[in-house]
């Protein structure tokens, strides 16, 4: 039964939540509009200016009444009451199923908001003592945490682009939504899903997409449902509707259709046109430089679409024009390639439709259902005449509904008729009368055979089929029949019945008895009737072929008499002078035909099909006349009574139907009979039959008796034979090696016992049905690839291997009684059928995911005692008759909503399913029940005595509200991680004195009473955010983990956990007392208490700690740390804390410290050594109203060698920071530091670090470097980048004996200092972005350590110093887009350990000689510039040679600029140690350089 659900109406599509101060002016108001010019009803609270501290009833009201939220997070919005009060209740509106919030990070980052640090901390800080400061902080994350917008990430910061992101998302959101919501609008969402795949919405080429069906069919409303669901995307967009009513309507109709599109897409009311060729070339002009869609409906001319969508270079790339129409030539013509026909509605689909217009729901009322079913089936899925007759039967009584069906028999429903004669009238004659056939008697026969029978009435019938096809106006099923919906029918019928509507003789067409019997009774024939088709005739056949005779231009007939069992005279001689039969038919259908032969007066010089089933017929012609019938091509003359047929005398025959013809002695097959395609034979009085004299034969159907008892003589060696049926036939033996295309075969009921496929391997069905003494089966080699079907019914296999069968989708194993183990993996299996298999052991079904039905055994399957399913789309499982199943594992069967179960079950894990009700009632001897993100489960029904035996259960993510145990003694495990409807939890009364592992995370228990868990060695209550009461009335020794995050417990006395290892109650807010066992908690490595209210916290009996996690314990005045020390302590995390003191003691082993906005924090007491790293925030006012920057301080000890984890230690103004520095100084070895921020001159204190080896300045505004630095005797590292302000480095610099690595980043410098040269351990020397740098000292040689040399990026740079190549331990040089660098030093060669070179982006045109000295070097650089030096490719070259080295390795910093230069190669040396003349390269052009600095400053 169908259902719907309830949608809540909102008042408002959208709340927008900002600081006015902010953004009203700005980003909101110009995103309000945005909304408001799409239509999106927005609430922006304009009265916010007014004084008050919260919001009122009225606002409250407006944001229930909100379907989405926009939050804009800006710099002051924390520092409003009225906004996080608007936020929570946004954020508790967010977590129904219904409302969504998304957030806009306008000038925050997401971190900023999430943490509260930076401008959203100092906008929070004036709520630190306010009791909703918790609260607002929760919601702070949870919204920052969501899916949004981050302005700055976002299409580089245009907030116009931004507010287009925003509007379109919400506009998608809302067109789901509302399509959803629109009752009548039936099934629309898949075909607007199957249209959207084909428009690719994504890619930016101009598409044309047409959607074609018969009238009625909905093409409307779909194109108009996908326009209101995609037209959000496009820049303009036009619906253009009744186009073909339009256009010929007058003779201005094109062109007032083009000013339609034109107004429309352009947004202008005065669009005027002369003339429709004017409209195509402004068209093309005007909608160039536009994303558009276009909708057309109802087009039928090609005319029409060149004047509204000449050509896709009418449209800007990425346009869409999508075309509805009855008739796809008219597409084709056009060249629209993406054509998709409108599928009909489904019985389900119509069912709820007319229920819609009839009864207002969407199932039928209780008493008209079967009425409804008759409607429906009469509309047969048409949408418009479902709509027609459930609005005009709306409020209808019965007697009334019933008058009307039995009105439709007779006469159409005209609104759908006229609708649909609309593709008939359009049609040539010819078409028109093929159209007339087929509605008539063609409907439901093969494509070729109807193409056969109409061309022998003079028409071009492919041609004439294609058109109808084209027009809509017929379909083809399966296989290739011709079909026709029921109202196209009668409207044909209806036409021809137009013509003369009281005269039948008239008609040129019968089909209605009545007619029929009154034409034939009365001998009123005429010349004008040409077909009749009727199912029965209640008339003599004597007064039928007297009728007959006067119809001279028939040429189809179609009846069947009373059944031959009847009392007829078959004895009725034929008048030797009588025309019975027209000469012009072509096809003659008589079943139950009364007369041995048919009359000799009858030449059948044009008859096609000869169709008499059921028939008297002894033989063709009487007395044995031999009549050869040239055109015939379908004999079918099954259940006669045949004695002899001569195939000779139908020499061009294609189909032969001999079923079931008990009298056949003899059938005379001529050699080489080419043309028989099809063939249906009887061999209950043939024994031998030979089917090599018919060798393009494709179907073959032989049947022979269930009382045979004599064997049967068949060879069968068609190498066109494609389908195959045997069926009741005496055969040991099968060969089938010649039948290389067989894809059907369908064996039953046979004594076969060997079958040989040899080579047939594109066998798609297989049915071996009965076939008990079958043991041996010769597949094929490479096996069936193709087979999807493999039904085995009553055979006696006990091993089945499907290794060789990948895509099967059907496996019937029915009466297999033989069968035990089974085991079934990665198939494309859709049903299994196992009925019958009685001795089953073992299933096993894996990864079948197309899987829709299994049937198991009727009586049961006893054996049965392990099942495994994954992956499948079974939606019932019945284990009800497995009275022995142990084990049961369901995964991953995602459609599965019910399982009946048995008792003898001890295992169950049911992964992923949509169970929502789940009964054990029968199962008390379950030991393990896994039922994993089961998320729709709501009810579990456990045995009345419990399960005694449980010892592991797992309900995580599941909807249960209540548990009882009951008697669960044994019970060891328990997961229900994540239930978040849980409310009640009835553990066992006798306690669980085997438990150890508790998991209830997310639940909305608000007490837990834990009776004799004395082994619970690990209980997690995370994010339980209703639990105020935590009973545990015993001493539990084994716990080791407890997580109480986001509890409501407000104390915690530990003293009946002695043993605990790990404590975590992060978030609980109102947790104000933690009480520690009298003697300690030796073994407790880590505790987690942020966002606590505890105001004191004694370590002091925790010898053992690790890691310390206490962030924003904003109360937190007092910590004690063990008075011994804690000499395992790694880490602490501690922030926002009132602490005036922190003495750190002994805790040689800490790594990290993290003390972040402490701004009590007066003294800090450690014995620790420590790096230092500090980074500029943001600016800040001083007392002067100088903007000073903040920073951030980072320590980690100096041992850990972990420089990229970040420990906060504290914020100060930057007038501050010498003085930190002297007091820090202190601290012994200090080995880091690094200044990252906007801060113009450095720490004069830096000196006083004697200990330093490694200084950072990163992103400063420094342009001197003092010569202080120069006191840093232990320096190693110095790494500068400036962002283009450094311009000078100390004079001095080479009194840095220790230092061993330079880099310079972008920075101003021209020259280096000479006494860089003094530098003798130096290992590399980066200069990466300076710009200016013009030249190198002289004696940079001097450098013997050097191992890198970088000069990327220096674009002024002029040569290189010949002395680099006295550097002898150098190896990688690169001197990437120095431009005006145009030569290396000759003696190059000279640098033996060089193995990397780059000149890429260099003015280099020449190698020096000495180069080719060296052996494995890698050269990065132009691709022509190496080739004629004899340079190879790397990457074609094998890595075997002698020079030649591994050295693929990423590019590196400069990859992405390579890529844009021109793929610079890897290159190997030639062979050859010598060079001939070297080429002259023609010099490059003068090259001028113009840079603009961040200070505004030219330098060209």
């Amino acid at each position: 039964m169908a259902s719907s659900s309830i949608e809540k109406s909102y008042q408002y599509d959208v709340f927008l939540s900002f600081r006015g101060e902010d953004t009203r002016k700005n980003f909101v108001d110009h995103l309000y509009a945005a909304f408001q010019q799409q239509g999106i009803h927005t609430f922006k609270d304009d009265k916010r200016l007014k004084k008050g501290k919260r919001i009122d009833n009225e606002l409250i009201k407006s944001i229930e009444d909100s379907r989405f939220f926009i939050i804009v997070f800006s710099k002051n919005y924390a520092s409003s009451s009225w906004c996080l009060d608007e936020l929570v209740k946004i954020m508790e509106c967010h977590k129904t199923t219904e409302q969504t919030a998304y957030p806009v990070f306008y000038d925050v980052e997401p971190s900023e908001v999430r943490k509260q640090s930076g401008a959203v901390a100092d906008a929070f800080s004036k709520h630190e003592k306010e009791d909703a400061a918790g609260k607002w902080r929760d919601a702070l994350e949870e919204a920052a945490n969501l899916a949004g917008w981050e302005l700055k990430n976002t299409a580089d910061g245009h907030e116009a682009e931004l507010i287009q992101k925003v509007v379109e998302e919400i506009s998608l959101e809302l067109r789901a939504i509302n399509m959803s919501c629109d009752e009548n609008l039936i099934g629309i969402e898949t075909r607007i899903k199957d249209v959207e795949l084909s428009l690719e919405l994504g890619s930016d080429d101009v598409r044309m997409i047409g959607i074609k069906g018969m009238g009625g069919a909905g093409k409307t409303t779909l194109a108009r449902a996908i326009f209101d669901q995609i037209s959000v995307w496009f820049e303009g967009k036009s619906f253009v509707e009744n186009v073909r009513e339009v256009s010929k309507g007058t003779l201005s109709g094109l062109k007032s259709l083009q000013e339609k599109v034109l107004s429309d897409v352009l947004n202008e009311n005065s669009i005027g046109l002369s003339t429709i060729h004017d409209g195509k070339k402004i068209m093309k002009t005007r909608l160039h430089g536009k994303k558009v869609l276009v909708i057309l409906d109802d087009v039928d001319h090609i005319d029409q679409l060149e004047a509204l969508a000449g050509a896709r270079n009418w449209f800007k790339p990425g346009s869409r024009i999508i075309i509805t129409t009855r008739d796809e030539q008219v597409l084709i013509a056009h060249r629209v390639n993406l054509i998709r026909d409108i599928s009909l509605l489904s019985k389900e689909e119509s069912v709820r439709l007319f229920s819609r217009y009839a009864f207002g729901r969407e199932i039928p009322i209780q008493g008209y259902e079967e009425l409804s079913q008759q409607v429906v089936r009469y509309a047969a899925g048409l949408p418009l005449t479902i709509k027609v007759l459930g609005s005009f039967l709306c409020g209808k009584n019965k007697l009334e509904w019933e008058d009307a069906l039995k009105r439709l028999k007779k006469i159409p429903l005209q609104e759908t008729l006229e609708k649909l004669e609309l593709s008939y009238i359009g049609l040539e004659k010819e078409y028109k009368e093929i159209f007339l056939d087929v509605a008539c008697f063609l409907k439901g026969r093969g494509k070729e055979n109807a193409i056969t029978m109409l061309e022998k009435f003079g028409f071009h019938a492919r041609n004439g089929l294609r058109v109808l096809e084209q027009k809509s106006l017929i379909t083809y099923g399966f296989p290739n029949m011709l079909t026709m919906h029921d109202h196209i029918e009668e409207m044909a019928r209806d036409i021809i019945r137009r013509e003369h509507p009281d005269e039948p003789s008239k008609h040129s067409r019968l089909w209605i008895e009545e007619e029929i019997v009154d034409v034939l009774g009365n001998d009123l024939g005429t010349e004008a009737t040409r077909c009749i088709k009727v199912w029965r005739v209640k008339l003599s056949p004597e007064l039928i072929m007297k009728g007959l005779g006067k119809m001279k231009n028939l040429r189809l007939l179609g009846l069947s008499c009373e059944s031959k069992g009847d009392s007829l005279d078959n004895d009725w001689k034929f008048d030797e002078a009588g025309q019975y039969f027209s000469n012009a038919l072509r096809y003659l259908e008589w079943r139950n035909y009364p007369y041995r032969s048919l009359p000799k007066t009858f030449e059948a010089n044009n008859l096609v099909s000869l169709e008499m089933p059921f028939s008297q017929i002894e033989q063709l012609w009487e007395g044995g006349e031999r009549k050869v019938l040239n055109s015939l091509k379908f004999l079918d003359l099954s259940h006669s009574m045949l004695t002899k047929l001569d195939l000779g005398m139908t020499p061009n025959l294609e189909m032969l139907y001999l079923l079931a013809c008990d009298n056949l002695l003899e059938l005379l097959m001529p050699l080489g009979y080419l043309n028989l395609k099809s063939l249906r034979l009887s061999l209950t009085k043939l024994r031998t039959i030979s089917l090599r004299r018919f060798p393009s034969l494709e179907f073959l159907c032989l049947e022979g008796s269930c009382d045979d008892s004599g064997e049967h003589d068949i060879s069968i060696a068609c190498q066109k034979l494609r389908r195959l049926e045997l069926n009741y036939l005496r055969l040991s033996t099968l060969d089938l090696s010649q039948t290389i295309n067989l894809e059907y075969l369908d064996i039953q009921h046979s004594n076969l016992k060997t079958l040989n496929f040899g080579l047939t391997s594109k066998l798609e069905t297989l049915h071996l049905f009965k076939c008990h003494d079958l043991v041996e089966l010769h597949t094929p080699t490479n096996g069936f690839l193709k087979l999807t079907c493999l039904d085995l019914n009553g055979s006696k296999f006990n091993t089945l291997d499907l290794e060789l069968i990948p895509n099967l989708e059907s496996l019937i194993l029915t009466e297999c009684l033989e069968v035990q183990n089974i085991d079934i993996f990665y198939s494309k299996l859709k049903t299994i059928d196992l009925r019958l298999c009685s001795k089953l052991k073992r299933l096993t079904i894996l990864e079948c995911d197309d899987l829709v039905e299994l049937h198991l055994p009727n009586e049961g399957c006893l054996k049965l005692g392990y099942f495994k399913l994954k992956g499948s789309k079974l939606s019932y499982i019945d284990l009800r008759l497995t009275p022995n199943l142990e084990t049961l594992c369901l995964i991953e069967c995602y459609n599965l909503v019910e399982l009946q179960m048995i008792a003898e079950l001890k295992f169950l894990e049911v992964y992923n399913s949509n169970l929502k009700i789940l009964d054990l009632g029968q199962t008390s001897k379950l030991e393990t029940l896994l039922l994993f993100n089961c998320d729709r489960l709501v009810e579990l029904h456990l045995p009345i005595n419990g399960c005694p035996q449980l010892t592991y259960l797992s309900l995580s993510n599941s909807k249960l509200k209540t548990l009882d145990l009951g008697l669960s003694l044994k019970l060891g495990r328990l997961n229900l991680h994540e239930c978040r409807d849980l409310v009640e939890l009835h553990m066992p009364i006798n306690g669980c004195p085997i438990l150890k592992d508790l998991e209830l995370a997310g639940s909305k228990l608000r007490t837990l009473y834990l009776p004799l868990a004395t082994n619970l060695q690990k209980l997690s209550l995370e994010n339980c955010h209703d639990l105020v009461e935590l009973y545990m009335p015993v001493v539990y020794t084994e716990l080791s983990s407890l997580n109480l995050e986001h509890s409501k417990s407000n104390t915690l006395d530990l003293g009946m956990t002695p043993n605990l290892e790990r404590l975590t109650l992060k978030r609980c807010h109102v947790l104000l007392e933690l009480r520690m066992p009298i003697n300690g908690c030796i073994k407790l490595t880590s505790i987690n208490l942020s966002h606590s209210k505890l105001e004191t916290l004694d370590l002091g009996l925790i010898p053992n700690l690790e890691s310390l996690y206490l962030e924003n314990c904003e109360n937190l005045v007092e910590l004690h740390m063990p008075i011994k020390g804690c000499s395992k302590l790694r880490s602490i995390s501690l922030s926002h804390a009132k602490l005036e003191t922190l003495d750190l003691g002994l805790t040689p082993n800490l790594e990290f410290l993290l003390l972040e906005d402490c701004y009590h924090l007066k003294n800090l007491r450690t014995a620790n050594q420590f790096h230092l790293s500090t980074e500029s925030l943001y600016r800040s006012p001083t007392i002067s109203n100088h903007y000073l920057p903040n920073f951030r301080f980072t320590c980690f000890c100096a041992e850990s060698n972990l420089y990229e984890k970040h420990i906060l230690l504290s914020l100060c103004n930057c007038k501050n920071l010498n003085s930190f520095l002297e007091s820090i100084s202190e601290i012994r070895n200090f080995q880091l530091f690094k200044l990252d921020g906007s801060i113009w001159q450095t720490p004069k204190a830096l000196d006083k670090i004697e200990s330093l080896e490694e200084l950072v300045l990163s992103s400063t505004e420094i342009k001197n470097l003092p010569d202080n630095i120069c006191m840093l005797k232990c320096l190693k590292t110095l790494r500068l980048e400036s962002r283009m302000h450094l311009e000078k480095l100390p004079e001095d610099i080479g009194g840095l004996k220790c230092l061993e690595h330079l880099h310079l980043l972008s920075t101003r410098i021209k020259h280096l200092p000479d006494s860089i040269c003094m530098l003798k351990h130096l290992k590399s020397l980066t200069l990466q972005s300076c710009l200016l740098l013009e030249k190198l000292p002289e004696d940079l040689g001097r450098l013997e350590c050097l191992e890198y040399l970088i000069l990327t990026d220096c674009i002024f740079l002029l040569d290189i110093p010949n002395s680099i190549c006295d550097m002898i331990s150098l190896k990688c040089f690169r001197l990437p887009n120095c431009v005006l660098v145009e030569k290396l030093p000759e003696e190059i060669g000279n640098l033996e350990c060089l193995k990397e070179l780059n000149i890429e982006g260099t003015g280099i045109r020449h190698l020096p000689g000495s180069i080719f000295w060296l052996k494995g070097l890698r050269i990065i650089g132009a691709k022509w510039l190496l080739e004629s030096y004899g340079f190879t490719s790397r990457s074609s070259q094998s890595r075997s040679s002698d020079d030649f080295e591994n050295v693929h390795r990423t590019r590196g910093a400069n990859s992405k600029r390579a890529r844009k230069l021109g793929d610079p190669m890897h290159w190997k040396q030639p062979a050859h140690k010598e060079i001939g003349k070297q080429k002259l390269m023609r010099k490059p052009n003068n090259l001028k350089i113009c840079l603009v600095l961040a200070n505004g400053n030219k330098v060209c």
